[in-house]
């Protein structure tokens, strides 16, 4: 991949920066991304817990359209009752470069 540096685009075509933020500016689909780079694989349930305040049909919209762009798995499990886990996908987990940077800039603005 060629050197990224930062420009304005052609007016009228899409900004890489802004797809980006579509896809992960929503409100909770940050902290999602984060609990599941941090747990690997995780239960819904668990999910639920780990984000205070988030309701279960809010995490459960997010999920799936982390899961429509590609950036996390749904995994169903044939049992009674049914398990269902989330994990991140090659793409979601190239993520984890950009959520190290923020939280190194978070850090100086918290200092």
């Amino acid at each position: 991949m060629s050197e990224v540096v930062l420009e304005r685009g052609e007016p009228g075509a899409k900004c890489p920066i802004e797809a980006a933020i579509d896809v992960i500016g929503s409100k909770w689909t940050f902290l999602i991304i984060r609990d599941l780079l941090i747990d690997g694989t995780i239960r819904f349930g668990d999910l639920l817990r780990s984000l205070e305040g988030i309701s279960p049909k809010t995490l459960s919209v997010r999920l799936r359209e982390l899961e429509k762009v590609g950036l996390v798995d749904r995994i169903v499990y044939p049992e009674i009752p049914p398990k269902v886990e989330y994990k991140l996908t090659e793409k979601g987990k190239e993520l984890e470069k950009v959520f190290i940077e923020l939280k190194r800039w978070g850090i100086t603005i918290l200092e």
